[in-house]
């Protein structure tokens, strides 16, 4: 198991209140000022009765988002500290040892910081809010998120056809399309029911690992609401495990859809709701390529793979004469486009920035309309490339076994099964995303810029 590295720069105190209070050492994050509700979206996570208790952990979710943004990672080092003080409901609920231990747990291992939590009672106590006309889930038998990814619309679909109407879809994105709707019907779970903003400008730090945390609190939420005690995680292979098995350069490994991460979610639900869920991951062992296959073979959602969206930039740096498109060279990017040459398929040139992968050069792939070229952009291209190629050079590698052989065992702990199974499951899935991506790159021909930049295919 990756440790977290000891922090070398001053603790960063933040104090999450209802209101303002007197200037001090601890910045300041005000409750419907920093950590802002939105009225509709929160109301679908407020059924018949009023439960403090959902608000306060949304709460914390943001609280930890905060800081998480607030605070710069330092250039040589990971890892930073934070001292978070945090108004609740319930106070002696948060402060059950057991509940504080898998709270730092959690959010200790998915960011790779060292976290303090302390808890102090509100002054006032939230406003119930209630909605009887909501639509609650009836029957209902797991909890699935649910958002623009192809990944996600593709397990939904597929779990539905496990579980029939029982599938719960929660809605993990913000944009007001692609919700989960049933008709002109009132459902839960209908987006994120907050937004965390910084005191002035924005927030300087980008890497917001406890993105992580914020989508596994929202559906054990959901899960506990709903009586449920299944919580699937939509992710493939290559995305579950492939930024755990490469890391990128003294980034500290990336765990927000490994099972070691949500074997901590299920521990602080037990916890702090004694509600016992289980996150089960149906395509861990699957390339994304493979998921996306059976999605088209076995659904009737199977033409809605083409709407989904998997990049990573935001549309202000890849916009094309005003249009929005994916940058289609970001690693979610680079794998999204194996995942459709494995699954037989094929999408338009311009769904993507850079059009032309089988170009000489970086800037002749890219739509002569682009006009943003950045060095960034060309170092987000080059990192997605290795991503994939690292990844695929890690099968059958005796450079590399001991790795697989490490992951494997921490798979194995996690999923409950053999050493032996978890390692030869490991290695069939990055044989086969080897296979995928030498064959999709072998397809851009042998002038192309990606293949120039690939250690595997030379």
């Amino acid at each position: 198991m990756t440790a977290v590295l000891p922090s070398t720069h001053p603790k960063t105190r933040v104090k999450v209140s209802e209101k303002r209070g007197a200037k001090g050492k601890a910045i300041t994050c005000v409750i419907g000022e920093h950590i802002t509700f939105k009225e509709h979206s929160l109301l679908s996570y407020c059924f018949a009765d009023w439960q403090p208790i959902i608000f306060d952990m949304l709460v914390v979710a943001a609280a930890v988002e905060f800081c998480d943004r607030l605070k710069r990672r330092p250039a040589l080092h990971w890892s930073r500290e934070f001292e978070l003080e945090i108004a609740v409901h319930d106070k002696a609920r948060w402060d059950a040892p057991e509940v504080k231990s898998a709270l730092i747990s959690a959010v200790s291992f998915l960011t790779g910081d060292k976290w303090v939590f302390n808890f102090t009672a509100r002054k006032t106590n939230e406003s119930p809010r209630t909605q009887s006309s909501l639509n609650l889930p009836s029957g209902a038998r797991a909890i699935v998120a649910f958002s623009d990814g192809m990944d996600s619309r593709a397990v939904a679909a597929l779990s539905a056809n496990l579980y029939g109407s029982g599938v719960v879809r929660v809605r993990l994105g913000t944009k007001k399309h692609d919700q989960p709707c049933k008709g002109r019907s009132r459902l839960p779970f209908t987006n994120i029911p907050y937004k965390v903003r910084p005191s002035a400008g924005r927030f300087p730090e980008a890497s917001n690992r406890s993105r992580g945390f914020k989508f596994a609190m929202i559906s054990g939420i959901a899960a506990y609401l709903s009586k449920v005690d299944t919580i699937v995680v939509p992710e493939s292979g290559q995305g579950a495990l492939g930024p755990v098995l490469i890391p990128v350069v003294h980034a500290y490994p990336d765990y927000r859809n490994h099972p070691l991460f949500t074997d901590r979610m299920e521990r602080l639900f037990a916890a702090l709701l004694g509600h016992q869920v289980a996150y089960t991951f149906p395509r861990l062992w699957f390339t994304k390529g493979e998921t996306l296959k059976a999605f088209v073979t076995e659904s009737d959602e199977r033409d809605s793979w083409d709407s989904t969206v998997s990049c990573w930039q935001q549309n202000r740096h890849v916009p094309v004469e005003g249009s929005k498109r994916q940058c289609g060279i970001c690693a979610a990017c680079m794998l999204r486009r194996t995942s459709v040459h494995a699954a037989g398929l094929s999408e338009p040139n311009d769904r993507y920035v850079w059009e032309n992968l089988s170009a000489d050069s970086f800037e002749q792939g890219a739509s002569p309309d682009f006009a943003k070229h950045t060095d960034a952009l060309r170092q987000y291209a080059i990192a997605g490339t290795m991503h994939m190629d690292h990844l695929a050079g890690m099968a059958d590698s005796q450079r590399h076994a001991p790795t697989v052989r490490r992951n494997a065992l921490q798979l194995a702990q996690a999923l409950g099964i053999s050493n032996e199974e978890a390692e030869v499951k490991l290695a069939d899935l990055l044989r086969r995303h080897r296979d995928e991506w030498c064959a999709f790159v072998g397809s851009l021909g042998p002038n192309s810029f990606i293949r120039q930049w690939t250690a595997n295919l030379q």
